[in-house]
């Protein structure tokens, strides 16, 4: 039997640790070349993590969340031009290490991976990873294998592997009977922004978790200001080819009788006019941003 004075001091280590991760996060060695940010794990073997945690394994993975999402919100708004999420893997490999069914952290997690870069690093490789073994772990979380369906369709674009995945997830106990449809849906019409729409509304209305839901009324948010962006580029194509030239500002259209007013976003935004290309962007600051690449539809 281990003694009590030592199990604490294990504890204690632990914890020692996660609060000097957190300390060495927030400086910055000086002199680093841009794209090293310097950041350093001092534990990254997630199972000798779990065997130092002993039975408080649950307490620990609830301390490395919390350094998670300190690490991703903390870089994402910092205004550092080669800012890099290189800790976020480690930190979530590390939580659902010390608790296989932390199921928040897989899929929160999996979006914190999947986000463009500079809104996340752009991994989805690593968010299907994660999700895998949230599914490994859990092997009917059917929920897990439609996150992994969302990533290849949202972030990767591979419509097949989208569809693969949300008919393995229709197979499993428990699912919805949308996910079927949602399967051959996808199949059939992946990419465009009816298809996108349907599916987030669809996540949007059986979603049992508020953090789901509002990913859900983001994505539909992005999807009402991509169409609106495109309406808008037709209204400028429109004046373009009345007067010859682009408009420098929305006050151009509104004098062509072209627009009522300024447009905003859904975020409540103005949009902006490109003055190179002449093309209707979100302004810097449109939490929207950034929107799916629109080269490939979304």
């Amino acid at each position: 039997m281990i003694p009590r004075r030592t199990i604490l001091t294990l504890v204690a280590l632990c914890a020692a640790v996660v609060g000097l991760q957190a300390v060495q996060e927030t400086r910055r060695p000086l002199g680093l070349p841009p794209g090293v940010t310097g950041n350093v794990l001092y534990v990254r073997s997630p199972e000798f993590m779990k065997r130092a945690a002993l039975s408080y394994n649950a307490l620990l993975a609830d301390a490395y969340w919390v350094r998670t999402i300190q690490h991703y919100g903390g870089t994402k708004l910092a205004n550092d031009a080669h800012k890099q999420y290189d800790l976020l893997y480690p930190l979530l490999d590390l939580t659902t290490t010390l608790d296989l069914y932390f199921d928040i952290a897989y899929g929160f997690g999996a979006v914190f991976l999947a986000e463009q870069y500079p809104s996340g690093p752009g991994r989805p490789d690593q968010a299907i990873a994660l999700l895998q073994k949230g599914l490994h772990a859990q092997p009917g979380k059917w929920r897990f294998a439609e996150d992994i369906g969302f990533v290849y369709y949202w972030w990767e674009r591979d419509y097949t592997k989208a569809a693969e995945w949300f008919n393995r997830a229709s197979e499993m106990p428990g699912a919805p009977n949308w996910m079927k449809p949602m399967a051959a849906v996808t199949l059939a019409q992946g990419g465009n922004r009816a298809s996108s729409r349907m599916l987030w509304t669809q996540v949007l209305n059986a979603a049992d978790a508020d953090w789901l839901r509002e990913q859900a009324k983001f994505r539909l948010a992005q999807l009402d200001a991509m169409d609106q962006i495109a309406a808008l580029d037709s209204v400028i194509e429109a004046y373009r080819g009345r007067t010859g030239s682009a408009p420098q500002a929305w006050a151009d259209l509104v004098r062509a009788g072209l627009l009522r007013g300024a447009p905003i976003d859904p975020a409540g935004r103005l949009y902006r006019i490109d003055p190179s290309s002449g093309k209707v962007t979100l302004a810097p600051d449109s939490p929207l941003n950034p929107l799916p690449d629109p080269e490939r539809p979304a």
